[in-house]
């Protein structure tokens, strides 16, 4: 944004669905716990595993927000699905080099991942459809989400 980093904030379900997301211009102690607030407030619950990219402000903000009882994993391997899911925000970004404001860039990344996961094709993570039933489903889907935006 303007040639300055911010950081995108994501959670999802162990299904890959999109559960939070949230733009920061600071990755900080502060941040952290924000969306981690948020996140267990979209849900209703408390997680069982958070898995991060090892940034040494979430420890602190897991324990603070989520509670002791939460497993913290940083393993490069197991972050992987959240980096691969990342990727979609990353490369529709990239192509229109960037946002001048944080709001425009916060709108931005959240209806693309809330479109994003609306559309997705499948409930759980590597089930296989059909191709007609992918067709179908995407009409549909599409077709909704026009009607939703039309109305807005």
């Amino acid at each position: 944004m303007r040639g300055r980093w911010c950081y995108l904030y994501r959670a999802i379900d162990r299904n890959g669905d999109l559960v939070d997301t949230m733009l920061s211009e600071h990755r900080d102690m502060a941040a952290a716990q924000a969306f981690f607030r948020s996140a267990k407030a979209v849900t209703g619950m408390t997680p069982d595993r958070v898995t991060t990219d090892g940034h040494g402000s979430y420890p602190r903000a897991i324990r603070g927000t989520l509670g002791r009882r939460v497993v913290h994993r940083t393993s490069a391997c197991k972050n992987n699905r959240l980096e691969q899911d990342h990727r979609g925000v990353k490369g529709r970004t990239r192509c229109m080099r960037g946002f001048k404001s944080l709001a425009s860039a916060e709108r931005f990344c959240r209806s693309h991942d809330e479109l994003r996961n609306f559309r997705r094709l499948r409930t759980r993570h590597n089930q296989r459809v059909p191709a007609c039933r992918r067709r179908l489903l995407h009409l549909r889907r599409a077709t909704a989400a026009l009607n939703i935006l039309m109305a807005a």
